[in-house]
């Protein structure tokens, strides 16, 4: 018989119905891994998000008070998907009462915040988890096995973006994301979390960085409390406030291998609606990797042997497609180049947080990656405001 794990989701903005979407689907698409997840509480302080919840997610019970939430004696997962401010008070008091905590990048606002949410939760003797959910696509699983079996030979360069132009209309409004107090960091901490993860994820730990950064937009339309994301675009005529933090980085890094990269992030160019991706160059061979096309991925491996004019015919990248030989692939659908989604991903990383809640192992990402991502961070922003190269 499947253990049942109850799960709080603290936070139902469209990320946190994106968790609870996920969550309900596990025990379908996962059914052998013997855990079934149970919505047990939803926490929002809108009347209208927690009525929704219940309604169209099935939760047990909504509450306004997220410490009410996470005091319900069948609740073992706390998920946290608030505003970016309430992060580190909800997930630390959640580890404390001894749950499981999943909670959304940024981690915390700085890396103090983030620190202490990964220290509560490695006291408590409880399983951290990120939304670090790109690392989970078949594609970049694949990406990674071939660079750590050594496909690609020894790795000389590395380059990586997230570009979303979310943020290109001066009339999207003022949400959290814009502000320092609430969010911290800007692209920094909303998108660089991402790219300095993956990064680390395929080649191990970032050494040191030197950044830039610009904010192009100073000021948006104030948000209506409860009305919308930061996708929402304000109106003409509404009084406005001033954006606090960056709207682009770009950060030179080396890794402690001493490979050389560079890691570019903007919310605000033109163009590119969710364009995250990586370049990953060896003395052998590359890939490529956009999530804008994540069931694909470009490989060059090149056969330096044989004859040549057979060798010159395959002398380029090769795109292949995701298919049930990529796991975990096979669980969505039997047929190649019948591809995933996002929801897919998050569904993954449930599952996988599921298994170690239940087991005490499993892959990442950990709240301890979450802190390495946030150094990387911090690093970039003391680079762009002191110059010169800073060590994370």
């Amino acid at each position: 018989m499947a253990e049942v794990i109850g799960v709080a989701v603290v936070g139902m903005g469209w990320m946190g119905q994106a968790h609870s979407r996920a969550y309900l689907r596990v025990p379908d698409l996962f059914h052998d891994e013997g855990v079934v997840a149970h919505l047990a509480v939803v926490a929002d302080p809108v009347p209208a998000r927690r009525d929704e919840a219940v309604a169209r997610f099935g939760f047990q019970r909504a509450v306004a008070d997220w410490r009410d939430a996470i005091s319900q004696p069948d609740v073992r997962i706390v998920v946290v998907s608030t505003p970016n401010a309430q992060h580190a008070e909800v997930a630390v008091a959640a580890a404390r009462a001894g749950k499981h905590v999943f909670c959304e990048k940024p981690v915390g606002r700085t890396v103090t915040e983030t620190q202490a949410i990964a220290t509560a939760v490695r006291e408590a003797g409880v399983q951290g988890g990120v939304g670090f959910n790109y690392r989970w696509a078949p594609m970049v699983q694949y990406a990674a096995r071939l660079v750590a079996d050594g496909h690609l030979g020894a790795i000389t360069h590395y380059r990586s973006r997230f570009f979303s132009m979310y943020g290109s209309d001066p009339m999207s409004q003022l949400s959290w994301r814009f502000e320092q107090e609430a969010a911290g960091l800007g692209v920094l901490g909303d998108l660089m979390p991402h790219v300095a993860d993956m990064a680390r994820f395929l080649l191990g730990p970032i050494a040191r960085v030197s950044a830039t950064v610009e904010t192009h937009i100073t000021d948006r339309p104030l948000p209506v409390p409860g009305r919308g994301t930061h996708f929402t675009r304000g109106r003409p005529g509404d009084p406005t406030g001033p954006v606090t933090n960056e709207d682009d980085a770009t950060v030179p890094v080396q890794f402690s291998s001493g490979v050389r990269g560079v890691l570019d992030t903007s919310r605000v160019i033109f163009g590119p609606k969710c364009e995250f991706g990586f370049e990953v160059y060896g003395t052998h061979g590359a890939v490529r990797w956009g999530f804008e096309r994540m069931n694909e991925l470009e490989v060059y491996l090149p056969d330096q042997e044989g004859d040549p004019a057979r060798v010159a015919a395959r002398d380029g990248f090769v795109r292949l497609t995701s298919s049930p030989d990529h796991a975990p692939h096979g669980r969505f659908n039997p047929a190649a180049a019948t591809g995933l989604g996002y929801d897919d991903l998050k569904t993954i990383e449930a599952a996988a947080f599921l298994k170690r809640v239940t087991t005490g192992t499993g892959p990442g990402p950990t709240l301890e990656d979450a802190v390495a991502a946030a150094r990387v961070a911090a690093a970039a922003d003391r680079a762009a405001s002191l110059g010169g190269w800073q060590e994370v």
